[in-house]
């Protein structure tokens, strides 16, 4: 499936992905013997260097919507990106926030296929990175092959820019797309998607999208070991910040002074602190929001089923090392800790803000604190429920000064096993001599409530070969041109989408 870096890896790799369409079953239905992959294969491995080079202006591209940095640019190059892959309506979206774009492709195809693309990414500390993070090098990385380095890499630029590689591909080789596609794009996922509604409750979107069968996103799903997940939903989140201010509260100082006078004012950070305690248990692993868990569904026995046999198939101490851990919380064992990932609502804390931060000490009561924060919810909570519950517990406390600024949020999704979608899926994945392993839900959040949702309510998720790491830290990267036999570079990668564009046309 994979293989070496360098040409000969490329071809080794295309040559042996899929080998001739093999009989994929689609759950009563066949893709008998699939397309005839050797004119793609002859065309990605042709355009292997104009799709590297693709992804990497791509990345050069900052487009930040926390920092409003490269927000118009990013959306430019974006649309540009989708006219150049054949799509023949590209439209700018305008929202109360960033824009997005809703994008359609007619191939004249019995069957249209729904599509979400974010064109933005994640701040970065350039300090903290091997490679600049805006320049999208090629390295390598001992035990993946050459690798590119950079924000946006895998989350999600390089999946994407992957796919787009599939589309240029398929034209390429003078064939036409098995299906038609319907693209809406955001710029503010990495904040919540605030105003993603704002783009799919067009009626000109909501119509195109009532034609799809499902809704997808191109995602690197292989582990370092070249097995992938397929998740069944995802966790809604909520991110937002709390504030605790003299101003506002009306006690304590109304800018930062002089630490001496902690013995006669009220300090902001320690009441933010006390707050913040009420918020979660004595350990800081169960939320303690008033009837935070009135709606949370519990795991289900085929869901316990399913985390059981994953658990079974994987490395806990590979995993622990990729991850930078040492011990799950309270001690729990593998199996329990991956119960609780999918099944868990959380209260995190993303970053905490006063005072003086920088080198050394300064002797100041600060004026001000902010707790950066997300809340990831399960199904069926609701995003609005969760702001409201919130609120109230901070009220019940005395603690009504403390401002809840919501930034953005959106429900838990979910998708059924036997939907077209997750069918293709298995086929794509077990024609390439992978058994997928099932998850009830990625831990993870995406704004997928809003196919999944009425008036949509369509099949929701991801799909993709290849191999990433490092989303949202430093050093985030995208296997190219793979060394690990297991692993897909690009070209695997951009093989597998056009395989999965068949296999949808392919199911009912």
């Amino acid at each position: 499936m994979a293989s070496g870096a360098g040409m000969m890896g490329r071809r080794g790799l295309l040559q042996g992905a899929a080998a001739g369409g093999a009989m994929l079953a689609l759950g009563g239905n066949a893709w008998a013997k699939g397309p005839d992959l050797k004119p793609f294969k002859a065309e990605i491995e042709k355009r292997h260097d104009e799709a590297v080079a693709r992804l990497q202006n791509w990345i050069r591209q900052p487009s930040i919507a926390a920092e409003n940095r490269g927000m118009e640019e990013g959306c430019k190059l974006t649309m540009e990106m989708f006219k150049d892959a054949g799509f023949q309506s590209v439209t700018r979206m305008p929202t109360d926030g960033q824009p997005g774009i809703f994008a359609t492709l007619d191939a004249g195809a019995p069957r249209t296929v729904g599509m979400y693309f974010m064109y933005d990414v994640k701040q970065v500390n350039p300090a903290e990175w091997v490679s600049p993070p805006f320049e999208a090098n090629l390295v390598d990385k001992p035990g993946f092959g050459k690798v590119i380095i950079g924000r946006g890499a895998t989350n999600q630029k390089g999946p994407e820019a992957t796919f787009l590689a599939a589309l240029h591909a398929i034209r390429g080789a003078g064939k036409k797309l098995p299906v038609n596609l319907v693209m809406v794009a955001e710029g503010e996922e990495e904040i919540a998607s605030p105003h993603f509604s704002q783009v799919v409750r067009q009626p000109q979107v909501l119509q195109a999208l009532g034609k799809c069968g499902e809704v997808w996103m191109p995602f690197a799903s292989q582990s370092p070991s070249g097995g992938v997940e397929i998740d069944l939903g995802a966790k809604g989140v909520i991110e937002l910040e709390l504030v605790s201010s003299g101003a506002h509260w009306g006690r304590g100082p109304a800018q930062d002074l002089h630490s001496s006078y902690k013995a006669m004012v009220d300090s902001p950070a320690w009441r933010l602190v006390q707050a913040l305690t009420t918020l979660v248990s004595a350990d800081g692993n169960d939320p303690a929001i008033d009837d935070w868990f009135e709606h949370v569904r519990p795991l289900s026995a085929h869901e316990k089923e399913m985390i059981a046999n994953a658990v079974s198939k994987q490395n806990e101490a590979a995993v622990k090392a990729q991850m930078g851990v040492q011990k799950w919380v309270r001690d729990l064992d593998f199996l329990a800790a991956s119960e609780r990932l999918a099944s868990q609502p959380t209260v995190n804390i993303e970053g905490l803000v006063a005072g003086y931060t920088g080198v050394g000490g300064k002797t100041v009561l600060p004026g001000r604190a902010v707790a950066k924060m997300d809340l990831r919810l399960v199904p069926d909570q609701t995003a609005a429920e969760a702001q409201a519950k919130l609120r109230a517990h901070l009220a019940k406390r005395g603690f009504e000064d403390i401002e809840v600024n919501v930034t953005g949020g959106y429900d838990p999704t979910e998708t059924a096993e036997d939907s077209a979608l997750i069918r293709a899926e298995k086929a794509i994945y077990r024609g390439r001599g992978i058994e997928p392993l099932m998850i009830p839900r990625l831990a993870g959040s995406w704004p997928g409530y809003i196919f999944t949702g009425a008036p949509l309510s369509k099949p929701a998720g991801h799909f993709g070969m290849g191999h990433g790491s490092g989303a949202h830290a430093p050093n985030e990267y995208y296997v190219i041109e793979s060394s690990n036999p297991k692993v897909d570079g690009i070209d695997g990668a951009t093989l597998s989408y056009i395989e999965f564009l068949y296999a949808l046309a392919a199911t009912h």
